[in-house]
């Protein structure tokens, strides 16, 4: 029998998946289960619901900044909070991830677009972010950004995307195990107890 593996559906500007960006090696190391990125475009299904998670200056908002920083600090995970918010470029970063996972690089990608956002206040998308963030992992920004934003990726994109409709995915990161979903980065563990035990065990 293979290795345990989890699909985790991420966009590229969800907050909370930060905290599952930054955790994913340490997690995968302690428990044998492999954890696969699918970037997909959230904000597509969100404008189909007519649906928005965390509104500028609304309560709901400033109470996320507040739970990221716990959860953050419980990891010992770095953060400079408030980030930059909501990311209004993150189509663009989110094509750069599903290219690179296609060309093997990536994990590295999404994990420095990540770092360079919540650490150094660069939002995903935004030129600071891309340039660096692929000059970082040793990629050419003006090749990568070319086939980027080409109609091969858009239409690959938008396929993944229509990929996460179907299985029912309405926020990130989700996790999912079979026919199991489990979202939010507060439920990686239990989908790691899932993909090991076919059961959500105590912890």
């Amino acid at each position: 029998m293979g290795q345990p593996q989890i699909d985790c559906w991420i966009t590229l500007g969800s907050t909370y998946s930060y905290l599952t960006v930054m955790r994913r090696r340490e997690v995968e190391k302690r428990t044998g289960v492999s954890i696969r990125f699918r970037p997909f475009l959230l904000l597509k299904l969100f404008g189909e619901l007519g649906y928005f998670p965390f509104p500028e200056n609304s309560p709901k908002t400033k109470y996320m900044w507040q739970d990221l920083k716990r959860r953050a600090d419980m990891y010992a995970i770095p953060c400079n909070l408030p980030a930059p918010y909501p990311a209004k470029q993150s189509i663009l970063a989110n094509r750069v991830a599903f290219m690179g996972l296609r060309e093997g690089w990536g994990d590295a990608f999404i994990h420095e677009s990540y770092r360079q956002w919540f650490q150094g206040g660069q939002e995903p998308g935004s030129n600071a972010n891309l340039i660096e963030g692929l000059r970082a992992i040793g990629q050419l920004p003006d090749r990568v950004m070319e086939l980027a934003n080409g109609a091969a990726i858009d239409q690959a994109l938008t396929e993944e995307t229509d990929t996460a409709r179907a299985l029912g995915i309405f926020g990130a990161p989700t996790f999912v195990v079979g026919d199991q979903l489990f979202w939010g980065d507060d439920r990686l563990e239990d989908a790691v107890s899932y993909a090991k035990y076919g059961r959500v065990n105590p912890r």
